[in-house]
This record gives structure tokens, C-alpha cells and sequence, in this order.
């Protein structure tokens, strides 16, 4: 189970990107490359409290491009935010898009573009490879360092009346450019901080580990889990650092350019039922569930579970799990408690599992899962 034909075809999609301080202040001379003449700036309130959609805007007008801000996008950004967004894109005349926030902004500027283009509702495009047309232009500014939504080919979308997440997954969704600055992750406060990068480490891990993973995969998959294992800890003990700030920025990278070709697995696709039906922080529910899916998937894949392990648990005295690795340390960032604690209760459990088990990131998960298995993960998670 743990053979990988090396041989057989894959494929590899990313943007262009640029890394370092300052290159939040090339978003103007991308957009004015891009042909943008007016954009929607879509952002989130905190991301605009804190200056940076305003750091942004001032790039834009020194280049000469007009834009709108729309920032009514909530943290697991609805459906009705993207079409409320698509309707002020045309009215406004824009011919771009610029995000700037963490995943929700950025997946909610993903959908407008589908949008704008189609007319169509955006829970219309659920699944892979259903977006026929090619959206506008697209800059993403990340203010955090996990989601990868910025060079990533997915968008999850929170339909409010199914009470659920959709996944739109389509290379029409990468972004054109992402511009990758350490300086906008300084104002993230501790708990997004570690929300945010376990995102990053689920990703790195779950495409490792997942049956669509190739050798260029394994390699970023590998090299995010490397840095996230080392900075993470220490940037919540000097979260001004800029270098270490950088290294967190560079380990999201990697495990987007992982996931977003290798997908994801059971981790995302139950983390996504959860958030559909409580509204929960995407990255907390994949630090809980992290761990449980690891074993029950270990045995269809132990030889890259246990590297994982020897990676997250160097230096560590004596021998544990992969799974007690990654719960030890998702407890030395600070997490706690269980999914009970979030406010999941045991009779949602069914219902959680049927919507996970038709989500399509379980499709590369490296074992087949029941609904029944399914269920016994999230009752252990509890």
C-alpha cells in the first residue's frame, strides 16, 4: 500500500510568485502589468484595521489603477458574500481582482471572479474541474501564513441554507500572481498564528501522504513540514521576528504548491463538514482531527507517516507514533481540548460524516473510508 509508480503521469500548477520584504508593495506594478484600469480590493474588516488593504491601495494608486474595496467577507466566507461581491464588480466597471487577507478573503475573491465572468451561482461550480471560463485577473496579497490560498487551485465556499462547505477545485482558480511578505503576518494575533500554520502542516502532511502525490510533491510537502516543525514554535516566542515570520510564509508556500497538486484527505474533508455546520476555524478543526485520521489511514500508508514522525519528533527522547508526534505537537503550540470542547455534539456525528464522505478531497485520501469509519474518527476526535 505504501508503493508509489514514480513513473506515472502527473501534473504540476502554480503562479507566479514573489517572496521577501517589500513585495507587498508591488501589488500597483502587477496590477498596471496585468492591464487592470479599475479592481475590486477584496479584504476582510481586520485586514483593513490593521492597514494593510490600505498598504495595498497605496501601491495601486501610485501606479495610476483605481480600485474598489469590498471587505464584507466573514471568516468562512458565503456564498451570498461572493455573489454580493460579484454584483459591486459590475457595477463598478472592474476588469481585476486584488485580494488581500488570509484564505477567506482570498477564496471569496476566487469565487467573485468565477462569478463575474459566468453570471451563474457560485455553489453551481461545486466539485473538479466545472469552471469553464477563465476568470479576471488575480493578485493575492496573503496576511497569514497557512491557507495557500494565494497560489492554490481550490476555493471553499459556505453555502448558509445546506449549512455546508463547498469545494471548488479547478486550475482556472490559481491565482496570477502572489505577492509573499513577512511584514502583514507581525499583526496576526497567537491563536490565528497557530491555527493558521497547522493549516499549513495538515496540507504539507495530508499531500504527502495522499494516492495523487508525485516526486515534486513529496518535495514540498517534505521541506514545509521541515520549516513549519522548527518556526513555528519559536515565532510564537518572537512573533515581531521577520526571519522567522518569512520561514512560516515559505513553509504555507510549500505545502500549497503540495496540496494544490497532490490534494488533500479525510482531515480537510471532515474539518469542512465541521466548519459548514458550526462555523468553526478551519485550521483549530484540523489541528483536532489531525491526528485520529493518521491512524486510521496508517497502515495504507506507514512509510511516509513514520517520516513524518522522525521529522516533527526529532530530538524528542524516546520513540512515539507519527499520531502521538503530531498531537504532541499540536499541544506544545498551545492546543487543547477536543472537538466536544468547540461545541460538537455526538448527535451531529452522522450528518457530519455523510457531508465529509461526499466531499471531494476524500477522493485522495490514502485509504478508502466508510461512512461507518468515518463516523468512529470524529466519535475518537470528540
Amino acid at each position: 500500500m505504501n508503493h508509489r509508480n514514480r513513473l506515472e503521469l502527473r501534473k504540476f500548477v502554480a503562479p507566479e510568485f514573489v517572496c521577501g520584504q517589500g513585495a507587498l508593495d508591488l501589488a500597483g506594478r502587477y496590477a498596471h502589468n496585468l492591464g487592470m484600469r479599475h479592481l475590486l480590493l477584496v479584504t476582510d474588516p481586520g485586514v483593513r484595521a490593521v492597514g494593510w488593504a490600505e498598504a495595498v491601495g497605496e501601491s495601486l494608486t501610485e501606479a495610476g489603477v483605481s480600485f474598489t474595496i469590498y471587505d464584507s467577507v466573514s471568516p468562512n466566507p458565503r456564498a451570498g458574500e461572493v455573489m454580493a461581491g460579484a454584483e459591486v464588480y459590475w457595477s463598478e466597471g472592474c476588469n481585476g481582482i486584488v485580494a488581500v487577507g488570509g484564505g477567506s478573503p482570498m477564496d471569496c475573491a476566487k469565487g467573485i471572479g468565477i462569478v463575474s465572468v459566468s453570471g451563474r451561482d457560485i455553489l453551481s461550480f461545486e466539485g473538479v474541474d466545472r469552471v469553464p471560463l477563465p476568470p479576471p485577473p488575480l493578485i493575492c496579497v496573503p496576511t497569514t501564513a497557512g491557507t495557500s490560498a494565494d497560489i492554490s487551485q481550490f476555493a471553499i465556499i459556505g453555502d448558509e441554507e445546506g449549512r455546508r462547505k463547498v469545494a471548488i477545485i479547478s486550475k482556472a482558480l490559481v491565482p496570477d500572481v502572489s505577492l509573499l511578505d513577512p511584514e502583514p503576518l507581525t499583526t496576526m494575533p497567537r491563536d490565528l498564528t497557530v491555527d493558521s500554520g497547522i493549516d499549513a502542516l495538515t496540507h504539507a502532511i495530508e499531500a504527502y501522504v495522499s494516492n495523487a502525490s508525485s516526486p515534486i510533491t513529496d518535495l514540498h510537502a517534505l521541506e514545509s513540514i521541515r520549516l513549519t516543525s522548527k518556526a513555528m514554535p519559536a515565532v510564537l516566542e518572537n512573533p515581531d521576528d521577520l526571519n522567522l515570520r518569512f520561514s512560516t510564509l515559505l513553509a504555507s508556500l510549500h505545502a500549497g504548491l503540495a496540496f494544490s497538486n497532490a490534494s488533500v484527505g479525510a482531515v480537510h474533508a471532515m474539518a469542512h463538514a465541521l466548519g459548514g455546520v458550526y462555523d468553526l476555524a478551519h485550521g483549530r478543526c484540523n489541528a483536532l482531527l489531525l491526528e485520529y485520521v493518521i491512524e486510521a489511514n496508517y497502515e495504507a500508508a506507514s512509510i511516509r507517516y513514520d517520516r513524518i514522525g522522525a521529522i516533527l519528533g526529532q530530538g524528542q527522547d524516546e520513540w512515539m507514533s507519527p499520531a502521538g508526534v503530531v498531537a504532541a505537537f499540536r499541544r506544545s503550540l498551545g492546543i487543547s481540548g477536543t472537538l466536544s470542547t468547540l461545541g460538537v455534539t455526538r448527535d451531529m456525528i452522522p450528518a457530519l460524516a455523510e457531508r465529509a464522505y461526499v466531499d471531494p478531497c476524500l477522493a485522495t485520501n490514502p485509504r478508502d473510508l466508510s461512512r461507518e469509519e468515518i463516523e468512529e474518527i470524529y466519535e475518537r476526535a470528540l
